[in-house]
């Protein structure tokens, strides 16, 4: 039986195909391209980020530690803000690297940067949750507020995921705000 050979058009199209990125290129040849966030607007992002992060935290502090009346209600509501504001920091961080800004999203920079008071220690009753998780909440909206004129007049389309931030975060402070309320007119 006669052996087949194989071709030889591998070693004819070898040569034509240019190398895989990083593979004999130079540094500039390696740069990231694309639109470059400012020191500005990377701080603006980097602000955002934190809160969002020990909102997140926070909201887990008070899921654990919540009793009372309306408890599971409270308990569950604070699962839902807690997995939103995981969501947002993901997506800010991500926008962030997508513009070569570095998110820190290490636990003393939050620690440190964070305009969120600190959580009571300990069992708090859910009324009590209701002003501190509102409280937090509006924290987290008015510094997102605060920096997304500046964030717009450099990128749009990031302040188009702050507008998507705000919506929700708004949403959650009405939503555990009102359970304190009385109608009005009464």
């Amino acid at each position: 039986m006669a052996e087949t050979k194989k071709s030889d058009t591998t070693s004819t199209t070898k040569g034509r195909r240019r190398p895989g990125r990083g593979a004999g290129l130079t540094k500039e040849q390696n740069a990231e391209t694309g639109f470059r966030a400012s020191a500005q607007l990377s701080e603006n992002m980097q602000r955002v980020l934190v809160d969002l992060i020990e909102l997140s935290l926070q909201g887990k502090q008070a899921h654990w530690n919540v009793v009372g009346a309306n408890f599971r209600d409270m308990h569950l509501q604070l699962d839902e803000i807690i997995e939103a504001a995981r969501g947002y920091s993901d997506q800010v961080a991500e926008r962030m690297r997508a513009l070569h800004a570095l998110p820190d999203g290490r636990s003393d920079t939050v620690a440190e940067m964070t305009t969120l008071p600190e959580f009571p220690h300990g069992e708090v009753s859910t009324a009590e949750t209701i002003d501190l998780v509102t409280e937090r909440l509006d924290a987290v909206i008015a510094t997102v507020r605060e920096v997304h004129d500046p964030v717009d007049d450099e990128d749009p389309t990031t302040a188009d995921i702050l507008h998507g931030v705000l919506e929700g975060l708004e949403q959650f402070s009405w939503m555990v705000s009102a359970e304190k309320r009385t109608p009005t007119g009464r």
